[in-house]
């Protein structure tokens, strides 16, 4: 093999008698490497998006490994990056994307928020190895990622170098995956209620039933009922997951319950930590022959996919709750806790040889037309045909968390509903933090965890001003062109377009560009009132600013002229302003 310097680690792995290859692919230099002949396609998708095909001659691991020029690099963005945006040194451990757990993409951002690079790899369901980093040596940044491969597929590897916004490249690759997928009804995408925070397991039907009127009249339409149903342990543990059965205690009439719900027009969506058996259930013997691994902590095992006895277990507990009891969805949790490091060698009883392939089954035999609610880290795009939303990893009263997990989830969901964490909030709480909250994922789907009968009036009033709100411009917000800018300073801003209307969440100071025409509305998240408006046109414009609670506190013509205008817009306010033909109306 030939050195690359900075490319190849002395502690990589690399088989004995590994094949080299290179090409020329956009001005960048492509190296592949693998114990087998490889031969190359290369097709151009667009101008500066190209498509490459690694094919070995016989079943091998493949690796292909580039580099570009580190130069005005300002983020490297990854699906798992979590809080960190810097660029991380090349020697670092490669991360792991499966169904089960990430996503095959990455992309090295620039100053201006251009991508420099992004890749994104075909296969999203088995293990794909990926590398990126900083090469000391070079100062270039260098990628590489791997994964098993065969003479029918190889390895598929779109690299996009047109140095566009990094979003619109991560968009295209969205839509590059995108096959088979469910419908999203709309449901999926209206703000909804969820139980965790609020209730913690302290859960039961009169409780729920209880958030059920004043949930829908604030404008969800769905609640979701978290941990705690299925049992009158509150330990916080799943030594007691497993069984499925409602607690005769909590849910004596589970059916009856989940109509009263529905009656008062929520859909219900019920949680399941879906590869845990625990210790404290009757299933625990009976499932030891199929376990991958055991959970000390979690006083848990989780069970093994590859088995069709556990599939059929599994997935005949979830299909009962929508056929029997009437639920509308489901929330899955826990799927990454499938993607166990070594899991043992599947029995005689196993039908498939990988865990990846198990997952794929099992979720393939839940029902089709029910909400399924998935979660971070597992994000693959593989999972889409499984679901219709996908939420922000917990990060409860983190607004900023928040915000950067959501959007994060926006730039690769494809097809999905993109869902906040919860939102939760001490009694005692501002109104003008309550929705600055809410602004801070004005671009997901709001869900609301806190008891909606103790709420103050003022803390209501923002609820029912920002959720109309919501809802009103779902489209637009969650559908519509999408820039979040400065990945690099967690996103302190974040616009969405479509149609004549603009809307711009501010998070920090930054000044907010104003269109020719239509209509833009400018939340302020930030502490900061005085919102700067860049304008490059002359004309006129029609404000309006409205508090954090929707009461309207200035209405008023602005004359706008190239250049800054500053306009008093408070923590939590909205401000509407229409340009051109719309001032006039």
């Amino acid at each position: 093999m030939t050195a690359a310097t900075g490319i190849w680690q002395p502690h990589d792995r690399a088989p004995a008698e590994t094949r080299e290859v290179r090409v020329v692919v956009g001005g960048t230099e492509l190296t592949a490497t693998a114990a087998a002949e490889l031969t190359w396609t290369v097709a151009e998708d667009a101008e500066g998006v190209h498509e490459v095909r690694i094919t070995p001659d016989r079943p091998t691991a493949v690796r292909v490994a580039w580099r570009v020029p580190c130069v005005a690099a300002t983020a490297f963005w990854a699906p798992d990056g979590g809080e960190h945006r810097g660029l991380p040194p090349f020697w670092r451990k490669p991360r792991v994307a499966a169904l089960e757990k990430n996503a095959p993409v990455g992309c090295l951002v620039g100053a201006g928020d251009v991508s420099l690079c992004t890749y994104a790899v075909g296969e999203v369901v088995r293990p794909v190895h990926l590398r990126t980093g900083v090469v000391e040596e070079t100062g270039d940044f260098g990628f590489w990622a791997e994964h098993d491969a065969g003479p029918g597929a190889g390895l598929v590897l779109r690299l996009d170098l047109t140095g566009r916004h990094f979003a619109r490249t991560l968009a295209d690759v969205a839509a590059w995956w995108r096959g088979s997928v469910r419908d999203v009804p709309d449901v999926a995408r209206m703000p909804a209620y969820s139980t965790w925070y609020a209730m913690q397991q302290h859960v039961d039907a009169v409780s729920v039933e209880r958030q059920a009127a004043p949930a829908a009249e604030l404008g969800c339409a769905a609640i979701i009922v978290d941990d705690g149903w299925h049992s009158d342990d509150r330990g916080r543990g799943y030594g007691h997951v497993g069984e499925w059965e409602p607690s005769a205690t909590s849910f004596p009439d589970i059916s009856g319950h989940v109509a009263a719900v529905k009656q008062a027009g929520l859909a219900y969506l019920l949680w399941y930590a879906l590869p845990f058996v625990g210790r404290h259930t009757a299933l625990w013997d009976r499932v030891q022959p199929y376990s991958l691994a055991y959970k000390e902590h979690m006083n848990a095992v989780i069970v093994d996919p590859r088995y069709p006895y556990i599939r059929e277990l599994l997935a005949g507990h979830l299909t009962r709750a929508v056929r029997e009891w009437g639920m509308d969805g489901l929330k899955i949790d826990f799927i990454d806790q499938f993607a166990v490091a070594d899991p043992p060698e599947p029995g005689p009883e196993a039908d498939c040889a990988t865990v990846n392939e198990g997952v794929r089954r099992l979720l393939a035999l839940l029902p089709r037309d029910c909400l399924v609610e998935l979660r971070q880290p597992y994000v693959s795009p593989g999972l889409w045909p499984y679901a219709t939303m996908v939420r922000a990893s917990d990060c409860p009263l983190s607004p900023a968390h928040n915000r950067q997990r959501t959007v994060d989830l926006r730039l690769i969901a494809g097809p999905l509903a993109v869902h906040a964490d919860m939102l939760m909030w001490h009694p005692e709480e501002s109104p003008e933090r309550v929705a600055a909250q809410l602004v801070n994922v004005l671009f997901a789907v709001p869900q609301i965890s806190v008891d909606l009968t103790t709420q103050t009036p003022a803390q209501l009033e923002v609820l029912r001003f920002w959720l109309g709100f919501v809802k009103e411009h779902a489209e637009v917000l969650q559908r519509g062109a999408f820039e979040p800018a400065r990945p690099d300073l967690v996103y302190p801003q974040v616009t969405a377009r479509s149609a004549g209307t603009v809307i711009t969440a501010r998070y920090a100071p930054l000044p907010v560009a104003v269109p020719e025409a239509g209509t833009l509305w400018v939340a302020n998240a930030d502490d900061s009132a005085d919102v700067l408006l860049q304008a490059g046109h002359s004309g006129t414009a029609r404000a309006r600013v409205q508090t954090c609670r929707g009461r309207t506190v200035n209405d008023m013509t602005l004359e706008l002229s190239p250049g800054m205008h500053t306009i008093t817009v408070p923590t939590g306010g909205l401000l509407r302003l229409d340009l051109g033909s719309e001032a006039a109306t």
